[in-house]
């Protein structure tokens, strides 16, 4: 297993400026694995539910995702729902059905804990520590979070924990300045550095993402697309691509660490043209690189 993903399988109901989409395939973990997969052998640690179909677990084996980790609990799969607005980095949650995540344990199989590679999506930092734990050898832990734990008195104590353990964190404005205390983007990520994680790469929707290393800074746009259907998931697809691109290469450097936020930012900008996972689950490789190459002729520039 090159890359062992941590997070949510879920659907999701949204509505958004040119549709709706009821009780569609989502989840943290689902977008995270379905976008590493076009890099790296993932495996998955989430919960499903009864009522979790089987069309839709035979859409991520057939991806090559790995199941071993998932959880199949009696209760009902998370459900979420929400209405984005016109300006699309602005929605609003109607509802949120924790369902069987309030039994999930993050237990990883034997083979998980050998990986090399681990991102921590958006849970509760005492699971995220739980597979911090289980984990023997890890060379890069990414992870994400938001500011329901970190402004928490009760939540915040464990996350700062997983912040020493860890390599890389994805956030966006909000949660970089309350986490950090700064609302200045630069000194934020400084301030964030000192709590452990190398790099920070910090997610500004339809404007693209910064990544914060030591002595680099690096900016990668959102790819300019006519229509964007479903923003829902693009930051998590972000990070699988992301990720599984790290796991392809020998050493991590600044170097490659652009690399990745470009393949980041290509998978991300496939997901948003379509409803739930439709689009991103459809990609081939070629496609991949298609719009790698598509963002790095929209970033040069001189000679």
């Amino acid at each position: 297993m090159d890359l062992v993903a941590i997070g949510t399988i879920g659907y999701d109901s949204i509505e958004t400026p040119t549709g709706k989409a009821d009780k569609q395939l989502g989840g943290t973990a689902v977008y995270l694995c379905l976008a590493a997969s076009y890099f790296c052998k993932v495996g998955m640690v989430a919960a499903s539910g009864k009522d979790f179909l089987q069309e839709h677990l035979d859409l991520l084996t057939g991806k090559g995702v790995d199941l071993e980790g998932v959880q199949h609990l009696a209760g009902d799969t998370f459900h979420w729902g929400a209405k984005y607005h016109q300006d699309l980095n602005v929605r609003d949650t109607l509802f949120t059905h924790l369902n069987v995540l309030l039994d999930f344990t993050a237990d990883l199989p034997p083979a998980y804990r050998e990986a090399p590679f681990y991102f921590l999506g958006n849970i509760d930092p005492a699971l995220q520590m739980h597979v911090i734990e289980q984990a023997k050898n890890p060379v890069f832990i990414g992870m994400d979070t938001m500011n329901y734990w970190i402004n928490s008195e009760k939540y915040r104590p464990n996350l700062m924990r997983v912040l020493e353990k860890t390599q890389g964190i994805f956030v966006n404005d909000e949660e970089a300045r309350d986490l950090s205390g700064e609302y200045n983007l630069v000194k934020a990520a400084n301030e964030i550095r000192k709590m452990g994680p190398e790099h920070i790469v910090i997610k500004k929707g339809e404007h693209g993402a910064m990544l914060f290393s030591e002595g680099d800074i690096f900016y990668a746009p959102a790819f300019p697309l006519e229509v964007v259907h479903d923003p829902t998931g693009a930051g998590d697809s972000f990070a699988g691509g992301f990720m599984g691109y790290l796991t392809t290469q020998k050493r991590i450097n600044n170097k490659v660490l652009r690399e990745a936020m470009i393949y980041g930012s290509a998978l991300a900008s496939y997901t948003v043209e379509d409803y739930s996972v439709n689009r991103v689950a459809s990609l081939e490789n070629q496609h991949v690189d298609k719009r790698y190459q598509e963002f790095s002729n929209l970033m040069s520039f001189g000679k």
